[in-house]
């Protein structure tokens, strides 16, 4: 089993970056490939990036390519996500989430992710 703890978010101006960070715990974080999700009030939750175990692959949503980085630190046990050019449609709650497996795959199916962060709020005023 792993833990995931995410920070870094708050309050940024339109076309500003953030970076958040989510942070692994128990078991080895080079077994898990991660991904984040987020979930703006009152919509469901939407995937925004995955990475691979090992980071071999990575793959985002339409609305955020070009725009935002997935990586990953395995000596850190990280997981981060980069958020440049910043939009108000980006206003939502983040999450980190972690699948274990042996392959390198970055899946963007939610169902497939067996733990989950408990979110880090990012708010993008115009």
């Amino acid at each position: 089993q792993v833990q995931l703890v995410e920070s870094g978010g708050g309050l940024v101006q339109a076309g500003g970056s953030l970076r958040l960070s989510c942070t692994a715990s128990g078991r080895t974080f080079t077994d898990y490939a991660m991904a984040w999700f987020r979930q703006a009030s009152g919509k469901e939750r939407e995937f925004v990036a995955a990475i691979s175990r090992i980071g071999v692959n990575r793959r985002y949503t339409e609305s955020v390519k070009g725009r935002f980085t997935i990586s990953r630190d395995d000596a850190e046990s990280t997981l981060y996500l980069q958020m440049n050019r910043l939009e108000p449609e980006d206003t939502a709650v983040y999450y980190c989430a972690a699948r274990p497996t042996e392959n390198v795959i970055a899946t963007r199916t939610s169902p497939m992710y067996d733990y989950w962060g408990q979110g880090t709020q990012v708010t993008v005023s115009s």
